[in-house]
């Protein structure tokens, strides 16, 4: 079994994106309730803050994309953000690592777990 991987910041703001929209949603299924406008109201809330969850994921990956390093992928020879020990090429998903005792394993997200030198 394949699995797809992804670049963990691009994960992220994916995840954010779609806080937007699942706001957008709950608001308009306030809609349905225009007679009973207490319902109504807690629904556009909630949809609220959806939208501000989404503001703070935002922001903190912002942050938290500042301190990555930049390398570029050997692949593709464009410059992608990397996030932990192993992470995918932005744009060619290349499994790329810092780590010299990693170079040639297969890809896996497991080895950025602070506990995996006590796995192996």
């Amino acid at each position: 079994m394949a699995l797809k991987y992804s670049n963990k910041i691009n994960k992220i703001r994916t995840f954010a994106l779609s806080l937007i929209f699942i706001g957008f949603i709950v608001m308009y299924g306030g809609i349905f309730f225009r007679s009973y406008p207490l319902v109504m109201t807690i629904f556009m809330i909630l949809g609220l803050l959806f939208i501000v969850a989404s503001t703070v994921v935002y922001f903190w990956i912002g942050m938290l994309s500042t301190k990555t390093v930049q390398v570029v992928c050997p692949n593709c020879d464009k410059p992608t953000k990397m996030l932990g020990r192993v992470d995918m090429c932005m744009y060619c998903n290349e499994p790329l690592t810092l780590d010299p005792s990693l170079e040639g394993k297969d890809f896996n997200e497991k080895y950025n777990r602070k506990n995996y030198q006590k796995e192996s």
